[in-house]
């Protein structure tokens, strides 16, 4: 096993998810869309990540519209990624915002954990 999550910075787990994802594309193909993610606090960022045409790309910043857009904090996002934060539960205590597709949001989740993202860290 490799690092643990809180080991890596923003960018580096962002690009992580991108490669787990290109790596077993048919969970993805035929789904486009594009998810801002909105990560507050001292080590967070904006990172937007698409999937198109079975492929995931990641850029940082806010460029694309995005079909959702996710605002939560590294500890959260953290937590969400290991599979530990439900995102329902997160949105509703509080923990997670959500702005503009909701049925995108519920699909991102769902998405993440046939990859087991946390399993290739």
């Amino acid at each position: 096993m490799g690092k643990q999550i809180d080991m890596y910075s923003l960018a580096d787990l962002m690009k992580k998810i991108a490669e787990t994802v290109n790596g077993n594309p048919v969970p993805i193909e035929g789904f486009n869309a594009i998810y801002q993610f909105d990560i507050t606090g001292e080590d967070g960022g904006e990172y937007q990540l698409h999937f198109q045409d079975g492929k995931a790309a990641v850029t940082e910043g806010s460029e694309h519209p995005a079909d959702c857009t996710l605002v939560m904090s590294l500890a959260s996002f953290h937590l969400f990624m290991l599979g530990k934060l439900n995102g329902t539960m997160a949105f509703m205590t509080g923990k997670l915002k959500m702005k503009g597709d909701i049925g995108k949001a519920l699909k991102i989740e769902s998405i993440l954990k046939q990859y087991n993202v946390k399993d290739a860290l």
